[in-house]
């Protein structure tokens, strides 16, 4: 994940909840997880990450999400153990696995 999900990730998890998150931010922290996007009807985007589907409402016309949204993307994210904390072990794993490796191609 890049620095940038991470912010998003640490707004999305803050409290009390944020209602200053951009749609776009979301999206994007979503598709550095992995996941899939698909535009439904209407403002409608489904989410398919995890083997899951998860549909969620585009905010408009203002781009910034509003806190009930926040919340049910947390709930989301924090049932398949995707929390700040976690996403952190994880990334410092992979770095030190990837210096593993950068070591033994020398």
């Amino acid at each position: 994940m890049q620095r940038k999900h991470f912010k998003t990730l640490g707004a999305i998890f803050a409290r009390p909840v944020q209602s200053s998150i951009r749609w776009k931010d979301i999206e994007s922290l979503f598709v550095g997880l992995g996941a899939t996007i698909q535009e439904r009807e209407g403002s409608r985007v489904a989410v398919i990450l995890l083997g899951q589907v998860q549909v969620f409402h585009r905010p408009h016309p203002s781009p910034m999400t509003d806190k009930g949204a926040v919340a049910s993307v947390r709930r989301w994210l924090e049932s398949n153990n995707i929390t700040p904390e976690t996403s952190q072990t994880q990334t410092q794993e992979t770095d030190e696995e990837e210096n593993d490796e950068k070591r033994h191609d020398h």
